[in-house]
């Protein structure tokens, strides 16, 4: 697998067209590590946390936003009314996060040339973290794949071509796409990243309280999460 630490701009007279890649953020899940509550709509910063990673999503390169709920649905909507997103609805969400991943992509429109997928639980990714595996997409150059990448760890979002779209639809419970990975590495690429943030989630209240604001970053990152499309349960 490939790593890249830059993007090179094309010289004159060698313009590409842009990619057309849209964002998915996967956002059904039943946050049983954090009950009673819903971790994606407890505060953080003085907002629902998952008014993040959708705002993440908005301020990127990346179009259209879809939001996949389910757990909470009409609280999710209510909580991103206003923002120019598509919401999904996954009524099979208790199936694994599988399950919202091909809601998410049997919602894409037709003709996007690859999709981030995006985990709700993660705060503190933003839209530069985004731009930078959207800018390093390249399928003609081995890198149809692009994962997030800091000091060797791997994280999300995952920047997806649609030509692995049908693969990532056989997926099923809380198996990902951590082998779809693997299994493609020559068309894949890592991606360096200036900082931690596409290593932490949120799974319990504790952790939560771990990412407070203007927490410096931490000499050692806990587990990160599986790659997009994928669960911290693993498969």
């Amino acid at each position: 697998m490939a790593e890249i630490t830059a993007v090179r701009r094309r010289g004159p007279g060698a313009a590409k067209r842009a990619p057309s890649i849209a964002a998915i953020v996967l956002a059904a899940g039943r946050s049983s590590r954090f009950a009673p509550e819903n971790k994606l709509l407890a505060e953080f910063e003085g907002a629902p946390m998952i008014t993040r990673a959708v705002e993440a999503a908005l301020l990127s390169k990346a179009a259209p936003v879809l939001v996949v709920v389910g757990s909470d649905a009409d609280r999710m909507r209510a909580v991103l009314g206003g923002r120019d997103v598509t919401i999904v609805e996954n009524p099979r969400f208790a199936e694994g996060l599988s399950s919202s991943l091909r809601a998410g992509l049997a919602a894409l429109p037709q003709g996007v040339d690859g999709a981030v997928v995006l985990l709700g639980d993660m705060p503190r990714v933003g839209a530069h973290h985004i731009d930078r595996l959207i800018a390093a997409f390249d399928p003609s150059a081995g890198r149809a794949i692009c994962v997030p990448i800091h000091r060797g760890r791997r994280g999300n979002p995952v920047l997806w071509s649609a030509a692995f779209f049908p693969e990532m639809e056989k997926l099923r419970g809380d198996c990902g796409a951590r082998e779809l990975i693997d299994h493609h590495a020559a068309r894949a690429a890592e991606v360096e990243m200036p900082d931690d943030s596409i290593l932490f989630d949120v799974d319990t209240p504790a952790t939560l309280a771990e990412l407070r604001p203007g927490a410096a970053e931490r000499a050692s990152a806990p587990n990160p999460p599986e790659v997009a499309g994928s669960s911290r349960r693993g498969c």
